[in-house]
């Protein structure tokens, strides 16, 4: 979590968008940083926390700005993260090297294991059912939106390195597990969809 006062942001780090090659890129530039455990603020804990102390304090009442992914590519993200090529066996977050769809049916069951425990972007995002708070919210995969965006506000280029990289794992999906995970999870491709939908970026809310 990043906030910039002159170019009136606040940039949430959703897990697995590439957050954190934004902000080593853009760590010099920011007024307030957030690391470690509090790094990836949800957007609950921004509205009801930090955006008060923002307004309050400095004034400011920052745009939000996000990057969301295709639900399948971010939990087969995770996967590769988490697994054994990548962390010791031993690491509780360690899968083990299960194979991809059993890591998606344990990230879908009523109380999944440490390593399928991905949390949801819709609920990262959302105060409520189809409440989500964002002022810029771009698709992981239009890049180029992202950082258009950020060199008009910044007024350079803004260009991240790629860090936190998963090792290239082969972790192929069959169709019954993905009908299953696109069943349980509906929210979070819903609101990708309308991402997608609407160019690459969604600009649905309006700050007051």
């Amino acid at each position: 979590m990043l906030v910039f006062f002159k170019p009136n942001l606040a940039f949430l780090s959703v897990p697995k968008t590439g957050s954190t090659a934004y902000e080593l890129a853009l760590r010099k530039r920011a007024d307030v940083v957030f690391t470690k455990r509090v790094k990836h603020m949800t957007i609950g804990k921004y509205h009801a926390k930090l955006a008060p102390f923002l307004k309050e304090t400095y004034g400011i009442t920052p745009e939000r700005l996000a990057v969301v992914r295709d639900p399948i590519d971010h939990a087969r993200s995770w996967y590769k993260y988490r697994s054994p090529e990548r962390m010791d066996r031993n690491n509780p977050t360690c899968h083990g090297g299960v194979s991809f769809d059993a890591f998606l049916l344990d990230a879908i069951s009523p109380r999944p294991s440490k390593a399928a425990g991905i949390g949801s972007q819709a609920s990262f995002l959302s105060l409520g059912v189809g409440e989500v708070p964002v002022d810029h919210l771009f698709a992981y995969e239009r890049q180029d939106l992202l950082q258009a965006f950020l060199k008009e506000r910044f007024g350079e280029d803004v260009l991240p390195r790629q860090k936190n990289v998963s090792p290239p794992v082969e972790a192929p999906l069959s169709r019954e597990v993905e009908a299953a995970f696109r069943a349980a999870r509906p929210a979070d491709f819903a609101l990708y969809d309308k991402v997608i939908a609407a160019g690459g970026v969604l600009r649905e809310f309006h700050s007051t």
